[in-house]
């Protein structure tokens, strides 16, 4: 890892998360600042941070694939595919609504689900600041006790049910 500089302190706020070039090559590295949990990824040339634990259920987002709906880049929870957009945290759906004279299946907003945090390059470094919106958003019960036993229920009852199939 390159030297920052002696007694070099970063911005207030600023979490140091990794060389440029190693992140790059990880594509998704996973780190916990300030005790939450967060996915750092790099895709197309640009780097996103968001909570790591999908909003709907707790399932890990780091190997969801990101694909463009609607105009928007998301990455999909693998558990159970919801769609939510890399750059706001959005959680789109796609429907058809029964009221149309015409039913015709389109894309829908659940609006932001998922925390995302600020990702700064500077000379090689790069940087998470946290988003300290003030309002909760789903995103943050997995990041707290209750969110954490939950998601441990669930981990272990998944693999029940998978030693009960492969058994």
């Amino acid at each position: 890892m390159e030297d920052r500089g002696e007694g070099e302190e970063p911005a207030a706020g600023l979490h140091f998360v990794g060389m440029k070039e190693d992140l790059i090559k990880a594509k998704r590295s996973f780190r916990t600042l300030e005790g939450r949990d967060i996915l750092v990824l790099y895709h197309q040339e640009i780097f996103y941070a968001l909570d790591f634990h999908c909003y709907h259920a707790g399932g890990p987002l780091q190997n969801g694939d990101i694909e463009e709906f609607d105009g928007k880049l998301c990455i999909v929870c693998p558990k159970h595919k919801y769609k939510i957009s890399l750059a706001e945290g959005e959680s789109i759906y796609r429907a058809t609504n029964p009221y149309d004279p015409v039913p015709t299946t389109r894309w829908y907003s659940k609006g932001i689900k998922q925390r995302v945090h600020t990702v700064t390059e500077t000379d090689g470094d790069v940087y998470v600041t946290l988003s300290h919106m003030s309002r909760f958003i789903e995103s943050d019960y997995f990041q707290g006790e209750k969110g954490k036993a939950e998601r441990e229920r669930m981990e272990a009852e998944d693999s029940s049910k998978k030693s009960i199939t492969t058994s």
